[in-house]
């Protein structure tokens, strides 16, 4: 009997410091997506830093005349290449400021704008997506890439108080409704929409552009389940157009 005590008593003491554990990771994951860091993987050490450098040097040049900004990860980083005729369409004529780089995480957007990505700037509206690679590199749950676009959010209105916050959703991935990586993105989603409550920020989600009626993502709209292919940047500055025509002035709404 006292044998029986000592290891339910040792068995206690195990499941309490696994406990322990469990938690000191969950608020170091937290942690990491509100922490500002520079992206440094290997494949990004030849190109982001020098990338944040350019767009540094293209504020000082154009700080003036740009209106509109664009903050996000690869898929906003497009904008350059599979959406460089939509861009030119759309938004240059705006005074647009892409600054959007391959493979961020919320973490990474933090460190871009405490090191000067938004300084000395005044744009109208501010196009924020970001969050997809929290989610797809570590599978971060949704709390804390929630908590990482919220930092964000939030820094967005310490620097620009006179601008608006257009918030987009994080983009649906994965094949099917029930894909992991698809679900995390969706309760991210529904985590920050209620920060469209706040004063100077929208919601948008578009997520249906991309899914069929039951879901589905098609290889003709994104060949990875993650990217919209080039065609799809037409109709998502479609989507676009009316959302930013409302939210900047019409001094800036094209020329």
């Amino acid at each position: 009997m006292r044998l029986f005590t000592r290891l339910s008593f040792l068995m206690a003491i195990a499941v309490y410091c696994c406990d322990i554990l469990a938690h000191a990771q969950s608020a170091q994951e937290s942690l990491t997506a509100m922490s500002p860091a520079p992206l440094t993987e290997n494949f990004a050490k030849p190109w982001w830093i020098p990338r944040h450098q350019q767009k540094l040097d293209d504020i000082k040049t154009r700080a003036d005349e740009i209106k509109l900004v664009f903050i996000g990860d690869s898929i906003t980083h497009a904008w350059e290449n599979r959406g460089k005729q939509e861009w030119a369409t759309h938004f240059a004529p705006r005074g647009a400021l892409n600054l959007g780089f391959n493979g961020d995480r919320t973490e990474n957007v933090l460190w871009r704008i405490e090191h000067g990505e938004l300084d000395g700037l005044s744009p109208e509206l501010v196009v924020l997506m970001i969050g997809t690679n929290n989610t797809g590199h570590r599978q971060d749950p949704p709390a804390h890439t929630a908590a990482g676009i919220t930092a964000i959010v939030d820094e967005i209105h310490e620097r620009l108080p006179d601008s608006h916050i257009l918030l987009h959703a994080i983009l649906p991935r994965g094949k099917t409704a029930d894909s992991p990586l698809r679900q995390l993105n969706t309760q991210v989603n529904q985590l920050i929409e209620p920060l469209a409550e706040r004063p100077h920020v929208s919601w948008l989600d578009v997520s249906s552009l991309f899914m069929t009626d039951d879901g589905r993502i098609e290889r003709t709209v994104m060949s990875d389940f993650l990217h919209p292919n080039a065609e799809q940047y037409s109709v998502w500055a479609e989507a676009l157009e009316p959302h930013i025509s409302r939210l900047m002035s019409p001094l800036h709404d094209g020329d």
